[in-house]
């Protein structure tokens, strides 16, 4: 049986597997210092063929244009490479900066880790 790796931590993120997903818990304040810690974390989720990555923003407390470059960069990263993207968010303000920008469209936000877990196929956001 193959072991899940152990989980990583930064200040403004937690990656963990569950359920063959690799999730990105995002943490505090994403803005510009945030998005440079957590660039390379997407990058290395995000490259495997077919990777499968939820992206979990439910810890999150102030969330700008820094943390929606970082959505689209996932999303734009697991579409070259064939696999899944799917979001957790329930916090207003994030809610409504994603219907402003469209991503939410694109990426459309579950309520619950659990719910995005159960989510196959196009929530990817290939439209």
């Amino acid at each position: 049986m193959q072991q899940e790796p152990a989980p990583s931590f930064t200040r403004h993120l937690r990656v963990h597997r569950d359920r063959g997903h690799t999730v990105l818990e995002f943490r505090g304040e994403i803005d510009i210092a945030a998005e440079a810690q957590i660039a390379p974390h997407i990058d290395r989720a995000t490259a495997p063929p077919g990777a499968r990555i939820v992206i979990d923003l439910s810890r999150v407390d102030f969330f700008d244009c820094s943390g929606l470059r970082l959505l689209y960069r996932a999303r734009g990263r697991v579409l070259d490479h064939g696999g899944e993207l799917h979001l957790v968010c329930t916090h207003p303000l994030t809610l409504r900066i994603l219907r402003v920008t469209g991503l939410s469209r694109l990426l459309p936000p579950q309520p619950t880790l659990q719910a995005a877990l159960e989510q196959h196929g196009a929530a990817s956001g290939s439209v």
